[in-house]
């Protein structure tokens, strides 16, 4: 209940097992703890924590100003409640490739299963925005090393991802993918594919795991799963998804109220609360103390 009952190092290891079975991952964005919950309830193959949701829920852009405190504790609420496994943007690490492994150390310990790290300057920005400054592909190596060294767990993924394609091209952004393999990385997120033929360049390129971002309003056409899969990708990330129908639901749902006074006319739209009550198991809180789910709803 409080805690997922596989450990972090079991659901490593399903994890790293499930990316050679050959079958598109799905990773939807979990906000917070009771979106990975329903997730996992929805039955998707595991949980993704965006750096660009995590920021926004502080209020605060997509350019690197979260700390690593920050990131690693909401990764642990997120991982700790669900049975699946959890993968979590670490922006360009924190730092140098100390920081980087210092990072990846921590999220072992958070109970992740794998985090992502960029090849983009700071100030960072989304990956599917305009004029990005991207680093020498040498620092990005060095920093892919310190990931790869710092794994204290084998079954712990190291992607890598690229931001190149928009300011070097499609070939220098391959040559970079294959420079993180060479550097240790378990996993390429190519960022920002424009189209289908991208995406198959990436794949012929590679032999190692990949990771495409189907995220909206974006610099890449929406892939279904059976594209992605004919395509030969590992995994697919929808990173904000939940976030944007939330808002979106918020922003329309505020004005309802503003307008007639009431939420009756959103009762139809909203969660029930016997809903919430069984995604977060509250009877089985009885276990503890009797009095806790002593009422009908």
């Amino acid at each position: 209940m409080l805690f997922a009952k596989k450990t972090a190092a079991e659901k490593r290891a399903a994890f790293a097992k499930a990316l050679k079975s050959g079958k598109l991952l799905r990773f939807p964005g979990a906000m917070n703890p009771l979106t990975a919950m329903m997730i996992e309830q929805k039955g998707f193959d595991g949980v993704y924590i965006s750096g660009a949701v995590l920021a926004a829920e502080l209020g605060l852009p997509d350019i690197g100003l979260t700390t690593l405190p920050e990131v690693a504790g909401r990764g642990h609420q997120i991982a700790r409640v669900t049975e699946l496994p959890s993968i979590i943007d670490v922006d360009t690490g924190f730092g140098e490739p100390m920081n980087m492994a210092r990072t990846i150390q921590v999220m072992d310990e958070m109970g992740l299963a794998g985090c992502h790290l960029e090849d983009q300057e700071n100030p960072k920005r989304c990956g599917h925005l305009d004029n990005k400054n991207i680093v020498p592909v040498s620092e990005m190596v060095k920093k892919v090393q310190a990931a790869a060294k710092a794994k204290r767990d084998k079954n712990f993924v190291v992607i890598a991802r690229t931001d190149a394609r928009a300011s070097e091209g499609l070939e220098k952004a391959i040559d970079r993918a294959k420079a993180y393999v060479d550097a240790g990385a378990d996993m390429i997120f190519p960022e920002a594919m424009q189209d289908e033929k991208e995406f198959a360049a990436m794949r012929k390129a590679l032999k190692v795991p990949l990771l495409a971002n189907m995220t909206e309003f974006g610099k890449s056409k929406l892939l279904t799963v059976k594209q992605l899969e004919k395509l030969g990708y590992n995994m697919v990330i929808y990173p904000v998804t939940t976030l944007r129908l939330a808002m979106g639901a918020i922003d329309r749902g505020l004005d309802t109220i503003k307008k007639t006074g009431t939420q009756e006319s959103l009762l139809n739209e909203m969660q029930h609360r016997k809903d919430l009550y069984k995604l977060l198991r509250y009877e089985e809180y009885n276990t503890f103390d009797q009095n806790l789910f002593n009422f009908r709803i």
